[in-house]
């Protein structure tokens, strides 16, 4: 009898152990990730972004400050190895590319359109809503995070797919992986984050420098 105790809480304990051990549900998670961030009214840090082309393969790493204001506004400042700014006010995106004095502007895209990782985090989709979940491995994310696979369930004409890897005490996005249509892979690790700093107005606002040329962009079809 004491054999067979010890047998039945041997196999309770392991189970009990995989329990435990075993993930959440990809969708529940990705709810859980959801509703975190729609209760931020900001956040900001540091970011390298990598992207590795789909034919010759070359790989391009650039780095800078970023600040995220909910919906649909952001500044993005690339300090190496070129600097470049990109900002959008909620109604506009600029694309201010210092080398070359030029400055390119284009309305933000219609709702449910993403165009662009940035917006994604920028509140411009809804994770549980608007993604299939499942989970996945990023080489880019350290082996402590989950990795979330999301693919759009409406046909987006610009990203295949996009990855999260994400640190499970805090929900924080720590990477976000986009695979474009192209065969192209960008990728962006986030560091220093800091939230609910109530970032000044003035934050997203471009102003065009003199001596630029100024290209509008028509908005991308619905």
């Amino acid at each position: 009898m004491r054999t067979l105790l010890t047998v039945l809480a041997l196999v309770l304990a392991t189970a009990s152990d995989h329990l435990v051990a075993q993930p959440p549900d990809p969708s529940a998670l990705a709810q859980r990730v959801q509703a975190r961030y729609a209760r931020l009214t900001d956040f900001s840090g540091d970011f390298v972004q990598s992207y590795e082309g789909s034919v010759l393969r070359t790989r391009t790493t650039e780095r800078g400050t970023f600040s995220i204001r909910q919906p649909n506004q952001f500044r993005f400042v690339y300090d190496a190895p070129e600097r470049k700014e990109f900002v959008a006010d909620g109604v506009s995106i600029y694309s201010y590319l210092i080398a070359d004095r030029q400055v390119i502007v284009m309305p933000m895209p219609a709702e449910g359109q993403v165009t662009t990782p940035v917006l994604f985090l920028a509140g411009r989709a809804d994770l549980a809503r608007d993604f299939t979940a499942t989970f996945t491995s990023l080489p880019e994310a350290a082996s402590s995070f989950t990795s979330l696979r999301l693919v759009p369930k409406q046909h987006d004409p610009d990203y295949e797919w996009f990855a999260l890897a994400i640190d499970p005490p805090s929900l924080q996005i720590r990477v976000l992986v986009a695979a474009d249509r192209q065969g192209g892979r960008s990728v962006f690790s986030f560091t220093n984050v800091k939230e609910n700093r109530r970032l000044p107005d003035n934050t997203f606002r471009f102003r065009v420098p003199r001596g630029v040329d100024v290209i509008h962009h028509a908005a991308p079809p619905a």
